[in-house]
């Protein structure tokens, strides 16, 4: 048991966490090596180049990012000069539409006016024709009452047109002198 049981003591013997054995260093430090030289060979670059065209592609979002908002900028402030003419505008073409609207308003006013002066022509016109009528009326009868009157007082029948004529004469410069009176 003498050789026999030491060596199978010795395999079954668990190594301890601290225990060095320099082939097993020797290889781990080899791969690891070799490990980071593959890596550095070949995935590093695909990863850093990846890396990079990231950063390119948010530096150039970001500044695309600040153009549109620049151009948005200048955006704004072209509406605004816009707005603000516009409502010059309006404003101008409001003025303009009140004067022309009293300019119309001052037509209207004029030619009612106009309208109103030629109605009332055309109103004493018509008086004083109603009047010369009635006046003429007046007289006709004026004739006929002292014609009867006359003939009543002489007894006899006035009718010739002469007699009415006379009368109507009679008639006339009476109602002119007392007019003019």
């Amino acid at each position: 048991m003498n050789l026999i049981g030491i060596i199978l003591q010795e395999e079954h013997a668990q190594p301890g966490l601290f225990d060095l054995n320099l082939g097993v260093s020797f290889w781990t430090i080899v791969i690891f090596l070799l490990l980071l030289w593959a890596l550095a060979k070949y995935a590093f670059p695909a990863i850093l180049g990846y890396a990079q065209a990231r950063e390119d592609r948010i530096r150039e979002l970001m500044e695309s990012a600040q153009r549109d908002r620049d151009e948005a900028l200048r955006l704004l402030e072209e509406q605004k000069r816009q707005l603000a003419g516009t409502r010059d505008e309006a404003a101008l073409i409001l003025a303009e539409a009140k004067q022309a609207a009293e300019s119309v308003r001052q037509e209207v006013v004029e030619k009612a006016h106009a309208e109103h002066r030629e109605m009332l022509e055309r109103a004493r016109g018509e008086i004083e024709r109603e009047r010369e009528k009635a006046v003429d009326a007046i007289r006709a009868t004026a004739v006929e009452l002292a014609l009867a009157a006359t003939s009543k007082l002489l007894g006899q029948k006035v009718q010739g047109d002469a007699d009415r004529r006379f009368v109507q004469d009679v008639i006339a410069r009476t109602g002119t002198g007392s007019g003019a009176a």
